[in-house]
């Protein structure tokens, strides 16, 4: 058995042993990491350590840490409060708002993570105050990132459509960024009809303050809710200092390109300075266990990488006689992989495999890149991208571990039926 496919298989097991016995899978496969590296592909410590991901790691503690304090200090409460005033008190029209708005972050140049961490945390929040699907509102908040991120002024569309160049292939910058958004958008629309979002329009605006009142029945009740209410929107010295910093950390990723975990720790520190109260409360907060999970995935699939099981696969593909089956395959692999792993990366990587196929003409370069790129981002809603980790570590007064099988299951869903369908739209018809 070649160390390649025995890598895959370790991989199998890890989720076997995590979904029946209860166990961190994130613990599991940092032992999958030791015993494979060192074992089958004769790594050292230092290469397998090379797979951590050390960046992901500050943006998970920094970005939950941030918005731990602002939850502590009501900063949350507040955004959330004038999140309904913008949409004049339509709670239905919540989770839109949030996909437009990381949807616009990523159209004109912000990282997806960076997006997504800037507005789950508030999304996410909001869901928990006012008793919305916490799945619907974060794939809304990770679709709306996916269906802006290949404007021809984006991240990943500059990336994209500078190894097409590269690589002397035909690109249309269009086609890639019409492709990915309106994909995205067709999916928010099924998620939001099939996890309760036309029910939000018959819910009463104030459900959480009748529940913590009682139903508003006495004048004692009513005196506390309007005390309650007025406090929610009273920007203190905290709330004020902490929206200039969330402002910060927008103009620090966006505007300077700084990195999103290390801007939000600052801020965070600065912030637990001045009030270190209200830090200490935070400071518990950080979802330790999504974090383990999460890095200890990401450095098995580092493993992967290193000893060549991911370039095994798409070689394994080019060798497939049927073009258009061949083309089906490579989606199918940059939606599994790009689960686990960087979706850029694998973008990356997978273009210039199938470079000698595409220039073959047997299919649509414009058509299968499009197809490639969709299916290798639409899937970061698993709980193991970037992305989807944000999400997870955002939520607020959940079962972790049934939200997290939650993502995973709606992850798999996606990862199964996105390549075929973008296959069949874009590569099958040609012509582009």
């Amino acid at each position: 058995m070649s160390p390649e496919l025995i890598s895959i298989l370790v991989l199998v097991v890890v989720f076997v042993i995590a979904t029946t016995r209860s166990i961190n899978m994130g613990a599991l496969a940092f032992a999958a990491a030791f015993g494979v590296g060192t074992l089958v592909a004769d790594m050292e410590t230092d290469d397998i350590f090379e797979g951590f991901p050390g960046s992901l790691f500050v943006v998970l503690v920094g970005v939950t840490f941030l918005f731990a304090i602002a939850r502590a200090n009501g900063t949350t409460d507040w955004l959330v409060h004038m999140a309904i005033r913008l949409v004049g008190g339509r709670i239905a029209l919540m989770p839109w708002v949030m996909f437009a708005i990381t949807g616009v972050l990523t159209a004109i140049g912000a990282v997806s993570p960076a997006a997504v961490a800037i507005v789950a945390p508030i999304a996410m929040g909001f869901a928990a105050k006012y008793k919305i699907s916490p799945l619907l509102m974060g794939v809304m908040v990770v679709h709306g990132a996916q269906a802006g991120g290949f404007s021809p002024i984006s991240i990943y569309g500059t990336i994209v459509n500078g190894i097409v160049a590269e690589e002397g292939l035909p690109g249309n910058e269009i086609v890639l960024f019409l492709a990915s958004a309106v994909v995205n958008l067709a999916i928010a629309v099924v998620v939001y009809v099939v996890l309760g979002g036309l029910k939000l329009a018959r819910r009463p605006l104030d459900a959480p303050a009748l529940v913590r009142t009682g139903g508003g029945g006495g004048n004692g009740d009513a005196a506390e809710a309007e005390a309650e209410a007025e406090e929610r929107v009273t920007l203190t010295a905290p709330r004020i200092a902490t929206l200039a910093g969330l402002a910060a950390l927008v103009a620090a990723t966006l505007v300077f390109d700084l990195d999103v975990g290390l801007a939000a720790i600052t801020v965070a520190v600065l912030l637990s300075v001045v009030w270190p109260e209200q830090s200490k409360q935070a400071i518990t907060q950080i979802t330790w266990p999504t974090v383990l999970l999460i890095c200890g995935i990401l450095t098995y699939v580092g493993v992967l990488q290193t000893m060549g099981t991911i370039k095994w696969a798409g070689n394994s593909v080019a060798d497939v006689g049927a073009p258009l089956i061949a083309a089906l395959l490579i989606c199918y692999i940059g939606a599994i992989v790009s689960a686990f792993a960087s979706s850029v990366g694998i973008m990356g990587a997978l273009i210039p495999l199938a470079v000698p196929f595409l220039l073959r003409g047997d299919v649509s370069a414009v058509g299968l890149i499009a197809a490639l790129a969709v299916s290798a981002t639409v899937v970061d809603v698993s709980p193991f991208s970037t992305n989807g980790a944000l999400v997870l570590a955002s939520a607020q007064d959940v079962d972790r571990d049934r939200f997290f099988k939650q993502l995973m299951v709606y992850g798999g869903i996606v990862v199964a039926a996105a390549p075929p369908l973008v296959w069949l739209a874009l590569v099958v018809p040609g012509g582009w």
